[in-house]
């Protein structure tokens, strides 16, 4: 059994949080359960698995009201620097503020905009560009995508053929991104586009910050298995795009996508999430009886065994993280590991609910609501090992990075 909530960083295999630590935890704790708003608690307050289940939209008010207090505090976007709105916290408080957030199944903002767009401005943008995204990013008045993938160029991403061509004090831009999350509400794109061809792929490419109002952006959704109609394809077709806008220099954006890449990667809250699912799965498998087939007990024991060891290697990107170190490879696991840990668990749920597991609705029993869940999860769960970076590209990243093996 693991010691604790904590983290094991730079003390050995101690994973209990240190006097300091479990000081912070504990007025982290205390501060979500006074100020989450009653609106927010429970089913309508989880993350990825009460988005898939509950059926309904949460109440507006009460997430504006939420973000509030948070940014009041600077837990919106913690490891900003203050300057910026953030609250500067040591990776370490980050860690546990994630967690207890996950933990507490509270409404986290993150999104393209807070976790990639603004640190990735405060390391190369002009300080035009922190003064006039970096706020609106912070307080949800603005809304980002991502445009990188393209139909020819999803793992092989320096593969894009979207061309940006210079005209005077604007760049002309044309082709398509697809598998684009939340193109049809945001305001911004962060846009990867080739400005010279001739150039080695990931020398030729260009990084640029774009207005989703711009004439010439053809929006198209994609419908997922779920239902949801998240992605989309975005079409340009001779998109004008200021000169001004272009974030780093001309031809090295490959270096500027990749700081952004960078963002983001230990997953601690998704394994805090799974623990939430399970218990709750638990919970209805002991009412129903479940837990009195062997079969049953014993790949729930495993999954709670599995996804003990998801978040442990989730905290060893946190303490490389936490000594200065940027983790490459060692993502690249967790991201390996806790994708498939995901569908391995939606597949035992699914057969434990039996012909329930084909409900995606929301019912009225209990077991209906859970089983309401289990069905979205499994649908949903077919995409974690694509999303971020395939299992394939995971292994040989760990391959060669990581082992020292030659590409393939």
């Amino acid at each position: 059994m693991i010691v604790g909530p904590g983290a094991g960083k730079l003390r050995g295999m101690d994973f209990r949080d240190s006097p300091e630590e479990a000081a912070f935890r504990a007025e982290v704790r205390a501060w979500i359960a006074e100020n989450l708003p009653d609106a927010l608690k429970g089913d309508a307050g989880e993350g990825e698995w009460g988005q898939l289940s509950s059926g309904h939209e949460r109440d507006k008010a009460a997430l504006a009201e939420w973000r509030r207090r948070l940014q009041s505090r600077g837990w919106v976007a913690p490891a900003w620097p203050k300057k910026y709105g953030g609250a500067e916290l040591p990776v370490m408080q980050q860690f546990i503020l994630k967690e207890e957030m996950a933990r507490a199944r509270a409404p986290r903002f993150g999104g393209v905009g807070i976790g990639w767009v603004a640190p990735t401005l405060m390391q190369y943008g002009e300080e035009w560009m922190k003064e006039r995204f970096i706020e609106p990013i912070l307080s949800g008045k603005e809304r980002w995508c991502q445009g990188f993938s393209e139909p020819g160029a999803g793992s092989d991403l320096a593969s894009v053929q979207t061309r940006a061509v210079r005209d005077g004090d604007e760049y002309v831009v044309n082709g398509q991104k697809i598998w684009t999350s939340g193109a049809h509400i945001a305001d911004w794109m962060i846009l990867l586009a080739r400005t010279d061809p001739s150039a080695p792929k990931h020398k030729g490419l260009s990084y640029f910050l774009v207005d989703m109002k711009s004439p010439g952006i053809t929006l198209s959704p994609i419908i997922n298995m779920v239902g949801n109609s998240g992605f989309n394809q975005v079409f340009f077709e001779n998109v004008r795009v200021p000169a001004r806008n272009l974030v780093g220099e001309e031809n090295r954006g490959w270096y500027v996508a990749a700081t952004t890449l960078d963002f983001e990667r230990s997953l601690v809250d998704l394994c805090v999430e799974y623990r939430a699912i399970l218990e709750e799965a638990i919970a209805c498998a002991k009412a129903e009886g479940l837990t009195n087939l062997a079969w049953a007990r014993h790949r729930l024991a495993d999954l709670v065994i599995e996804v003990e060891v998801a978040r442990n290697l989730s905290l060893r990107v946190v303490s490389m993280q936490a000594r200065g170190v940027q983790p490459n490879y060692e993502a690249s696991i967790v991201k390996l590991y806790a994708s498939e840990v995901e569908q391995r668990m939606a597949a035992v749920l699914y057969r434990m609910a039996g012909l329930r597991g084909q409900i995606t609705s929301r019912g009225a029993s209990r077991w209906e609501l859970l089983m309401g869940r289990i069905g979205r999860f499994q649908l949903h769960s077919v995409a974690a090992t694509i999303g971020g970076g395939t299992s394939e590209v995971q292994r040989n990243i760990i391959a060669t990075r990581g082992l020292g093996l030659p590409r393939a």
